[in-house]
């Protein structure tokens, strides 16, 4: 069984009301997972699709990005906000990365949470990679840094027993949120 995703735009008050830092997080309603499109450096990785597409950085949830890095919403988040920061280049491995690449990226992730911090206030924050499918990784082909943002009592039953995750907020609002704190 997968995991699925209720968006529940009417539990953004609650969320934001219940911890003592948390912020007032915008109400939504249902927002479409992020699709793909042709021409990208790996024609089956969909971050590179993403990064290939010309549609509109608001239509791709787009973030930030510059000449090597980008940083975009995940399509099935663990909580409102999550972004993930990537290098442009397909790469499935830290060492496949230049040097330039990784003082890239490490600089966007540092950005990357400035901005879910700006955005959201959350209590604390995850920050992981998952190098491979052994590690947890659901697209290991190419690497990418995950930027969750956590609130006290954030969890419920819902994950535990119902491999549901409950989200406030569409993906439109998150990028809303996000593209205006994100320091350009």
């Amino acid at each position: 069984m997968s995991l699925e995703r209720l968006w529940a735009g009417w539990r953004a008050a609650y969320v934001g009301s219940t911890g003592a830092s948390a912020g007032d997080l915008a109400a939504g309603g249902a927002e479409p997972a992020v699709g793909t499109a042709s021409g990208s450096a790996d024609e089956g990785c969909v971050f590179c699709a993403i990064v290939a597409s010309p549609a509109p950085d608001e239509e791709r949830y787009v973030v930030w990005s510059d000449e090597t890095t980008v940083a975009v919403l995940n399509a099935f988040p663990y909580a409102s906000g999550h972004i993930l920061v990537m290098p442009r280049r397909h790469v499935r491995e830290l060492e496949e990365m230049t040097s330039d690449e990784g003082t890239r990226l490490w600089a966007a992730v540092h950005d990357g949470v400035v901005a879910v911090k700006g955005a959201y206030q959350p209590d604390g924050l995850n920050l992981g990679l998952n190098l491979g499918r052994a590690a947890g990784a659901g697209i290991p082909a190419h690497l990418h840094v995950h930027i969750v943002p956590r609130w006290l009592g954030d969890t419920n039953f819902m994950t535990a027993t119902a491999e549901v995750r409950v989200l406030p907020e569409a993906l439109g609002d998150s990028w809303q949120r996000l593209r205006a704190t994100w320091a350009c």
